[in-house]
């Protein structure tokens, strides 16, 4: 039971959508994908979706174009990712979690088109900027994380959330604490709580779980950390702070793309900045991440202006610009929407 007395049933009575409850219940082969660049909440949802599909008597293939960093490695579940499809598997259903679009889900869809053109698709995503209009899908920006919206659906289904020897219930507790930086973030509402206390309930762990994604860092990860913040750069009445994670930067420190998570968070600290920027150089131009204070700018404001999107104080895009060019003018459009701010 919650606070306020409503059961986990109750929740996910209120908030599951039946037709996706009826297209999971009919699928007997079902792939689920994350996105690129994976993190605890893309991971956890796939994870859980498939032992979901499991436990209903079906089939289940976890797909993710990226292999899963070692941060995530505690996980039961992360072995069975793979990056390419079964190859003779007969899919009928394809979910994708964390994400609506084949271009979210990176290089994987380009190697396999007809697989991701032709699959019935449904789509679970608590992103605010999702425009999936399938019938069956699932968008939610009140959740705090898609973890949290598997966890509703698995009550939906009459799934225990003890199954696979308490794998799925710390699957979905590390994409909760993931996206909510351990319940710090203003996005955990009552109803996430209330997610996460069935999940302790059954027992994830979530004190183990928040240490290892947010008090345990490799030595060359606290290097690069260093690094990023030696570049840090401010406009000149500090409601904007920003720095650069430049190609070189990784091999410097003996580091890998994962360890790059995080660095926008800690730049977020900022006591006066109204936007936090990280430009990172890549083959493809420049990726922004972008994190904003509350009642402040929107962050998918700032990170539309390239097509990108996220959530309104988490967003992020990919500037096609080289990294000199795309920093001049994420800083320009991040003065222009900070001087509009009052406080």
């Amino acid at each position: 039971m919650t606070a306020d007395g409503v059961s986990l049933d109750a929740l996910a009575a209120t908030f599951v959508p039946e037709a996706l409850v009826k297209r999971l219940r009919g699928a007997r082969s079902v792939i689920a994908v994350s996105h690129e660049n994976p993190d605890a909440d893309t991971i956890g949802a796939v994870i859980g979706l498939c032992i979901l599909v499991e436990a209903m008597g079906g089939r289940a293939t976890a797909l993710c174009g990226d292999r899963v960093p070692p941060l995530y490695a505690f996980l039961d579940g992360v072995e069975r990712f793979r990056q390419d499809p079964e190859p003779d598997a007969a899919y009928d259903l394809m979910v994708l979690a964390d994400c609506a679009t084949a271009e979210r889900v990176g290089e994987v869809a380009g190697r396999h088109p007809e697989l991701f053109a032709g699959l019935p698709r449904l789509v679970i995503d608590h992103h605010a900027s999702n425009a999936a209009v399938g019938g069956a899908d699932w968008v939610d920006p009140d959740a705090a994380a898609t973890c949290e919206l598997v966890t509703l659906l698995a009550a939906r289904l009459g799934v225990p959330l003890t199954v696979a020897g308490g794998g799925l219930a710390a699957a979905l507790m590390a994409g909760i604490v993931m996206d909510t930086a351990t319940f710090a973030h203003p996005n955990a509402t009552p109803r996430t709580l209330a997610v996460s206390a069935a999940l302790v309930a059954a027992g994830a762990p979530l004190s183990d779980i928040s240490r290892r994604l947010y008090r345990t860092k490799p030595d060359s990860q606290l290097r690069l950390f260093g690094r990023i913040l030696d570049r840090l750069e401010t406009s000149p009445d500090r409601r904007v702070i920003w720095s650069t994670l430049r190609e070189g930067d990784l091999a410097a420190t003996g580091s890998i793309p994962a360890h790059s998570e995080g660095l926008i968070d800690l730049l977020a600290q900022s006591e006066t900045a109204e936007v936090a920027m990280l430009l990172k150089e890549s083959a493809d131009g420049t990726r922004l991440s972008v994190r904003t204070k509350p009642g402040g700018v929107d962050a998918t404001a700032l990170t539309g202006v390239w097509g990108g999107g996220g959530h309104t104080r988490a967003a992020g895009a990919t500037i096609q610009l080289p990294l000199e060019d795309a920093v001049a003018a994420a800083r320009s459009e991040a003065e222009r929407l900070a001087a509009q701010v009052q406080r």
